[in-house]
């Protein structure tokens, strides 16, 4: 309904191109799936970008077999990570619109019209549209098993049109670059990605982005995604790198956002904690705290919420047993 309401306000279609970039490293049995549910979609007037990350894996074969003249497949001479492909990508983009896609997920049938309708009847100052994704193989508490299943972002931290965005995305980050849609001409940067974090370089780019444009998030799915053993997601080393690299090039705006800079620590501590260093974590954790003592009482209670998420694991073991 909330999508249908935007599309139908406006009740056009829009002829641009979108390019699309797809980074790949040694993913092949997944990547020509991701590629088809690319290639399927109703809006036709597409690139899709291949990026071969320094594959050890033949990539080539596997998208040139595909056979689609919207394909063009490069290939990096230097694995760098996806944030990198994604650069190398753009540098060959001749879409007014950027999509991404992993190549270990599905779009849905319809997203990209969906989101470029969305677009076109949105305000001018919105250079960005994002949706959600269903993710296969975690829950929403992040525990992991085949069975189980999430929906990420979580719907209840939808972003506002009129709020702080950055103070949220600050906090929470709401963009997965798959699930969205970008104007080219919304994003003044020569570089998108910072090509030194191995994960949550999503999370840094939409900080910065929020801070020249406006982010509309829309509440329906419109990727499926697949947790697997190497999956980024799973890292907490490197997203924990992804936040010190949020917290060290936003030093000067995080001076002003106590709050948000007292979160972001006190995050690095708890992985530190958890990564068997607990004197780093103290001094992170006391560091956070300082910045705005008010999230010892949310510490605490989450702390307090995890207990009793164990204990009724705990319960529910003894029970099968």
């Amino acid at each position: 309904m909330y999508v249908a309401s935007i599309i139908l306000s406006w009740g056009g279609n829009l002829e641009e191109k979108v390019s699309i970039i797809l980074p790949v490293y040694n993913r092949g049995g997944s990547v020509v799936a991701a590629i088809n549910s690319v290639l399927s979609q109703s809006y036709a007037n597409v690139e899709l970008i291949v990026v071969d990350d320094c594959s050890t894996e033949n990539i080539r074969v596997l998208v040139e077999g595909v056979g689609d003249p919207r394909i063009r497949y490069i290939r990096r001479d230097q694995n760098g990570g996806a944030g990198a492909a994604r650069n190398t990508g753009l540098q060959y983009a001749t879409g007014e619109f950027i999509a991404f896609q992993d190549s270990d997920d599905l779009w849905l049938p319809g997203k990209l019209k969906m989101q470029m309708d969305i677009l076109a009847a949105a305000p001018d100052h919105v250079g960005v549209v994002t949706g959600g994704k269903i993710v296969y193989g975690r829950d929403n508490q992040f525990r992991y098993g085949s069975a189980l299943v999430a929906y990420s972002p979580p719907p209840a931290g939808l972003l506002r049109l009129d709020e702080d965005q950055l103070g949220h995305l600050l906090l929470d980050n709401r963009i997965s670059v798959q699930n969205t849609l970008f104007k080219r001409s919304a994003v003044p940067f020569a570089l998108w990605f910072d090509t030194c974090a191995r994960a949550n370089e999503d999370w840094e780019f939409a900080i910065r982005l929020s801070q020249h444009t406006t982010i509309l998030e829309v509440p329906e799915p419109v990727v499926l995604g697949f947790v697997s053993h190497d999956s980024i997601s799973r890292s907490g080393r490197r997203e924990t790198i992804g936040v010190l690299r949020i917290l060290r090039k936003n030093k000067s705006l995080l001076c002003g956002r106590k709050r948000e800079r007292s979160r972001l620590m006190i995050s690095v501590a708890r992985y530190l904690w958890s990564a068997g260093k607990p004197k780093s974590a103290f001094r992170f954790l006391i560091s956070g705290l300082r910045a705005d003592p008010r999230n010892l009482a949310e510490l605490v209670l989450s702390l307090f919420r995890k207990l009793m998420r164990s204990l009724d694991l705990t319960r529910w073991a003894s029970l099968k047993t």
